[in-house]
């Protein structure tokens, strides 16, 4: 994603890589109608032995919206279930030109709440995955909450097309709502 820094976990914490498995590196361009420099690397830091602890990255998102035109602050929710005791390490919430906020809910099993990460003014160009000095414990049953707002307005100097219904997309000009999220079993 544009701006964003390296992921480099703790020590004792990886992801498994078994032999012969594919890595797929995924990039959105937009035309320009001019040739272009891309300068996007990609390296991956092995561990020098086995990690203590096997990090897993999964996301809240949602395919199924519509934004309607003209709209300056259309809310769309996405959920995850953490199906084991784990330890959050990190989240990166991810829009395109439309993204205004972006906020991270846990809502633990016995009923409490706590607010993981709330982006009050999103910027498409300065993304960022946001990782926790001490890891977030989350029991058996958390529902990773994120609802995103977008601004399909006039107001939004980013907006190609206030006027047009905007739907999921690769591209720029469409849209994307996914909330991600690395964690790791719990230690506890």
């Amino acid at each position: 994603a544009p701006g964003e820094e390296p992921t480099m976990f703790p020590e004792g914490v990886g992801i498994r890589l078994p032999a012969g498995h594919e890595l797929v590196w995924q990039l959105h361009y937009t035309p320009t109608g001019k040739e272009e420099l891309d300068c996007s690397e990609f390296a991956v830091k092995f561990c020098k032995s086995p990690p203590e602890h096997v990090a897993r990255q999964d996301a809240a998102l949602s395919f199924s919206f519509r934004i309607p035109p003209n709209s300056s602050r259309h809310k769309v929710v996405a959920t995850r279930t953490i199906n084991a005791n784990s330890e959050l390490l990190a989240v990166m919430p991810h829009m395109h030109v439309r993204g205004k906020e972006f906020k991270y809910l846990a809502k633990f099993p016995d009923g409490g709440e706590r607010t993981l990460l709330s982006v009050p003014f999103y910027d498409f160009n300065w993304q960022h995955e946001y990782r926790f000095t001490k890891p977030v414990y989350l029991p058996k049953g958390t529902v990773i909450e994120c609802t995103a707002y977008f601004d399909n307005s006039a107001e939004n100097p980013a907006n190609p097309e206030p006027s047009k219904w905007v739907t999921w997309g690769d591209q720029t000009w469409e849209e994307m709502m996914i909330g991600f999220y690395t964690l790791i079993p719990a230690r506890k």
